[in-house]
């Protein structure tokens, strides 16, 4: 019998590979500011929000409290987080409708 994982395991090992981090981070930009903080807490997590607050230089419990759905992360902050976890922002044209 096949042992079955929990979707959050799942999810934190998909979001350690940048290129599905992305993606992830994408699809939940488009969605709008609220559903992009969860998806970044995600992100964040699945890196571990200790490893992160060291290579960025940022409290934990300060991430914790940016990354929340209240959350209001500065841009210093949002391009350290994204750095750390080897993402960048990049802008590109909407798609004509």
């Amino acid at each position: 019998m096949r042992k079955l994982r929990k979707f959050q395991e799942y999810l934190d090992e998909s979001l350690k590979n940048p290129i599905e981090a992305g993606n992830y981070l994408n699809a939940a930009y488009e969605e709008g500011e609220d559903v992009f903080l969860v998806a970044l807490h995600d992100v964040a997590q699945a890196h571990g929000m200790t490893t992160l607050a060291k290579s960025t230089g940022l409290q934990r419990e300060g991430l914790y409290k940016m990354l929340s759905k209240k959350g209001n992360p500065e841009y210093r902050s949002l391009r350290a987080i994204l750095d750390s976890i080897g993402l960048s922002i990049e802008f590109r044209p909407k798609k004509a409708a």
